[in-house]
Parts: structure tokens; sequence; C-alpha cells
């Protein structure tokens, strides 16, 4: 289905402005259908396609959460005449709010319709359709007090003042009406309160009667409110009440002329919230203390290996052993990574950065020799991010170490150069090492290879990252040496 935004500018023909404000007023309207305890649809004139003159599209339908709906299709994306609908027209011809009884083909029953013009920089360029359901008796006070919030917001709508241009503010992290509703007069007096706003305000220490009365006479000091009632834009402030309370006051003006007339404070208690979010952040805590310890324990196995070859007389002994403590820092900087940004999930770039360093603090070669890395592989999860950190390791290291064994290119000091190529291919993670060294022997294969990291190479990329893994020797013609290509899938990591 075809979302507001690709709607409005394909059907409707609107400007990426008017789109704008359109996808503000719809971020926040579920406020307005909970206000006015009515669905709301929003129209507007349909001017391309074959046959569209004298129609109107459907760009956004909401419905309340406090009131069985009267629409039970999605009329989002479908065309009707505007003959119809004779008061969504007035409102779009004349530029004002149209009131009365019809009978739409998509309720089938007399309903109060109202058709509320919206309009941006001047121009009506829609229309913010209610269309009530029938009232449970007579309307109590307090939902009065909401249809008096809703009128003078509609007054907002077709003044082109609402909605606020504050998203953080004022869109889609506005709390529901059920959450609790203060209304201030202009005189910043409390006209009327409902249940659930007392009981946020008794949580913060109000526990005197509030109606009549200013939020400073209350003991309340809300910065926000001021700003909302000195510059006339939404504000929000969150009060805390030792570490078991947190309320938050969202502060709305209400402007007639663009100036503030009042003030619909939403109340939301975020007790429980906050209170999560401080488990949330104690688990993160200990996960990244979790791989800090493993990153400390990996580099104290690396420093007695280090320290062990060191101590070996025989040279293979302390090759093998200086190999392995390699090994086991490759793994220990992907941990590293973790202990700053735990999840399941790394950014496996800042691990590359590392294992060049890595490869080139650690590997002596006979000649001088550049390692250029380029592209990226973005965000990999852990189950993959570890193995292929080992792999690369391992692959560049037999580059510097072997590539360049009796190089020769006609130059009297010879640079040797390695190259690894990051890119997504797809659903694939791709790393190809190449080189410009001597090349494999005719006779090299995978399946036997001559060295211990080789082997770990292939059975990590053919098993535990269920990869592939292909060893090509380059011709003179383009430039010679070897190209090592690892492909891993990344679906099955999801």
């Amino acid at each position: 289905m075809a979302t507001l935004a690709e709607l409005a500018a394909a059907r409707a023909g609107l400007d990426e402005a008017t789109i704008d404000h359109l996808l503000r007023l719809t971020a926040s309207w579920s406020l307005l259908a909970d206000l006015a305890f009515s669905d709301l649809v929003l129209m507007a004139p349909e001017i391309v396609g074959a046959g569209a003159e004298g129609q109107l599209v459907v760009l956004g339908q909401v419905r309340p959460n406090n009131r069985a709906t009267v629409i039970t299709a999605d009329l989002v994306g479908t065309a009707h005449r505007a003959d119809d609908w004779p008061l969504v027209r007035r409102a779009l011809a004349d530029g004002e709010r149209v009131t009365g009884y019809a009978s739409p083909e998509v309720i089938g029953e007399p309903t109060l319709v109202w058709a509320v013009p919206v309009r941006v920089s001047g121009t009506v360029v829609a229309a913010l359709v209610r269309l009530q359901g029938p009232m449970r008796g007579p309307s109590s006070l307090y939902e009065q007090a909401y249809l008096s919030i809703f009128v003078r917001l509609c007054d907002m709508v077709a003044a082109s003042t609402f909605p606020f241009r504050e998203d953080d503010v004022a869109g889609p992290g506005l709390p529901r009406v059920g959450d609790g509703i203060i209304l201030l007069d202009g005189a910043g007096r409390v006209d009327f309160a409902t249940p659930n706003a007392v009981n946020a305000l008794h949580r913060v220490g109000v526990s005197a009667s509030v109606e009549g009365r200013t939020l400073p006479e209350l003991g309340l000091h809300l910065r926000a409110l001021e700003r909302a009632r000195a510059f006339a834009m939404p504000t929000l402030e969150e009060l805390d009440r030792g570490i078991d309370v947190a309320i938050v006051f969202h502060c709305v003006p209400l402007l007639e002329a663009e100036r503030p007339s009042a003030v619909m404070v939403l109340v939301r208690d975020v007790s429980d919230l906050r209170r999560l979010n401080r488990v949330v952040l104690s688990k993160e805590a200990a996960v990244r203390e979790v791989h800090h310890r493993v990153k400390n324990n990996l580099q104290t196995i690396s420093s007695l290996l280090r320290l062990q070859a060191r101590r070996s007389a025989e040279r293979e002994t302390r090759t093998a052993l200086l190999e392995a403590e390699r090994r086991v820092r490759s793994i220990a900087v992907v941990h590293e990574v973790l202990s700053r940004e735990p999840g399941e999930d790394v950014s496996f770039d800042e691990i590359v950065r590392s294992l060049v360093l890595l490869v080139e603090d650690t590997v002596l070669a006979l000649h001088p020799v550049e390692i250029v890395v380029s592209g990226e592989l973005g965000v990999l999860a852990t189950d993959v991010a570890t193995p292929l950190a080992v792999v690369l390791a391992e692959l560049l290291t037999n580059a510097v170490e072997h590539a360049f064994v009796d190089f020769t290119v006609g130059d009297p000091d010879p640079v040797g150069v390695v190259t690894l190529r990051l890119a997504r291919d797809g659903e694939h993670a791709v790393a190809e090492v190449r080189d410009n060294g001597v090349g494999v022997g005719a006779d090299f294969s995978l399946d036997a290879p001559t060295s211990l990291g080789l082997s770990i190479v292939r059975d990590l990329v053919r098993t535990q990252l269920r990869g592939r893994i292909d060893v090509t020797t380059m011709g003179p013609q383009s430039g010679g040496g070897t190209l090592v290509r690892v492909e891993v899938p990344l679906v099955a990591w999801r």
C-alpha cells in the first residue's frame, strides 16, 4: 500500500513542504481522534490520473482509542466523488470549518461530519474530516472539555498553526489522552484535570485540589509551561521524585491569532519505563564488563604465549607460539569492540582497522610491505565477526610473510602491496586479499594446505562460517601475485 507521501505526491500533486506538513499532522492526530471520540480521515483533491477531476483521495485515516470506530474498512488510497462529500467540498472551497449531518457511503447512515480545512502557507490543500459515531448518552464534563480542546486544535489546523514544527515534543511521542490532561486557561489556572492527571500530580507531591489554581500555587514549578506560554511552542519536562517516580509533562499551547489563549498539559507517568531503562542499562553495563574481562583474559593468554616464545630455544616452537599468540589477539580485538558497544552485532570496519595494525606490528617481512584497505562490511553479527576476524588476520599475515619471498620486480628496493577489499554482495559478505608477490605453486590446493594457518582459514570459512574460499594465482597481465576470495552468507546469521 502506498504511503501518505507517495499518495500526496502522485495523486494530489502536492509539493515536498506541504507533504511534510501533512506528515506532521498525521504523526500527532491520534490525539485529535481521542479528543473528538471520532474517526478522522484526511482527504485531498485528486488531480492526477484518468477521471481524477471532481474526486477526492484519502491520504490517511485514524481511529479513536476511546470509542468504537464507525469505519471498518481501510480507506487509505481510495477515491471518492466530491459530490458525495459536499461538506468536504465546501471546506476546501471556502477555507472554513463546515459541520453538518451527512450519509457517507463508507458508513451508510446519517452521521455528524466535521470538515476542517488544512491550510499550508495560506493555501487550503486538504481537509481533516471527523466522522462522529453515536454518543453514549449525555456528554460528561470530561467529554465536553475534550471536545472544547478539539475545537481549538481544529481552528489551529485551519490557521496552519497546528501541527507544530517541533516534532520531538509535539509529534509521535505525544502521550495519549487517557494518560492524563490538564487544561490551563490564559491566566495559567487549572480549568480541569482528568483523574489520571491528578494521580500523576499526587505522585510528585501535589495533594491539594487543583481546579482554579495555578501550578506554582500548588508547589509545581514547570519551566516548560512558562516557555510554552512565552514562545507559543510545545515543550516538555520530566519531573523525578527519587528513583521511583518520573512524570513527563508535555505542554501544548492552544493558539488564537498565533497567541496562546490556553495550554493543554499532557501528563504521562513513565516511572515503569524509567525503571526498565535502568534495568537495561545495568544489563548492558554487565555485558560490557563481561566482554572487557574476556578481552583482558585473552590479552593475558597472549602475553603468556609471547613470554613462552621468548624462552623457547627451538625456532619452530617459538614461531608456533607467536602464531598462536597473534590468533588469540585477533579474537581479543572483537571483544575489545564489544566492550564498548555490547550487543549481538558489531561494527566490523572498526575491527578491520585494529587487525591491520596488529599485522603491521607483529609480522616481520624481508621487504617493505604496504597494506591497503578498501570498502566496508558495516555491521555484522558477532557469530560472523569473530571467526572472520581470525580468517582475515591469517590471510593478511600469510600474504605479508610468504608472498614476497625471493620477491623481485626489477627494482633494487621492491615494495610489496597487500590489498584487502571488503564489500557486501547481495546477501553475502565478501573479503578479497590480494598481493603482488610471487604467487602460489601450480600444485597448491586448499584441500592439502601446507601450513596450519591455511588449515585454520579453510576450516573456519567452510564449516563455522558456512562460506566458500577460493585461491587464485594471478597472471602477469593482472600484475601477478595471489588473490584469496572469501564469501560468507549473512542470511543464516540474522
